[in-house]
Parts: C-alpha cells; structure tokens; sequence
C-alpha cells in the first residue's frame, strides 16, 4: 500500500520549508509552508487565509510536491502580494519570497 503522507523538509536560500503531500481519495492536497507563509494546491481556502492573515498562494493541477515548482500562481491573500508574490509566478520563485 503506497504511503498516505509524504513530508519533507526543503532547503530554499539557505532557509527552511515543510512540504507535504496527502494522498486523499480523489486527489492530493499539496503544500509548502515557508516561515513567512505557504503554497497550496486547490483544496487551500484564500478567503480564510487572508481572514487569518497568512501569506498564502493557490496554484492548480498539482498532483506531487515536485509539481508545485513549476506550477503557477493563480491566487494569493494580500499578505502575499505584500511579499512581491505576483498571479503567474512560478511557485518555486513564490517559495524564495516565503521562506
């Protein structure tokens, strides 16, 4: 039986991140959570992210944490967007400002 959860910890600048992947029924939930705020696939909410405050960032057709670098951004809360993450920003570049 395949594993349910996959993390790991990734260096980006010098920096650490978590990334996770959770193989639900349907599809995978994908993130990576830097120290300043995470990118998530399609099942992140933004409207409670940015009720929260975090620095979050949505990219779709992710399937595995090495989609999520080349993925682009297709939403993102304000606190992003105050980071200089932009909507069309490849995801590792977004992750560079996260960490």
């Amino acid at each position: 039986m395949p594993e349910v959860l996959i993390q790991r910890k990734i260096k980006i600048k010098e920096k650490n991140a978590t990334a996770i992947e959770l193989r639900l029924p349907h599809a995978n939930l994908v993130m990576v959570s830097g120290e300043k705020g995470f990118i998530g696939c399609g099942y992140l909410n933004l409207a409670t992210a940015e009720k929260l405050s975090d620095a979050a960032c949505l990219v779709r057709g992710v399937k595995t944490i090495d989609d999520l670098w080349e993925a682009k951004i297709v939403g993102l809360t304000s606190f992003a967007e105050s980071l200089g993450i932009k909507l069309g920003m490849l995801g590792k570049e977004a992750l560079e400002l996260l960490v």
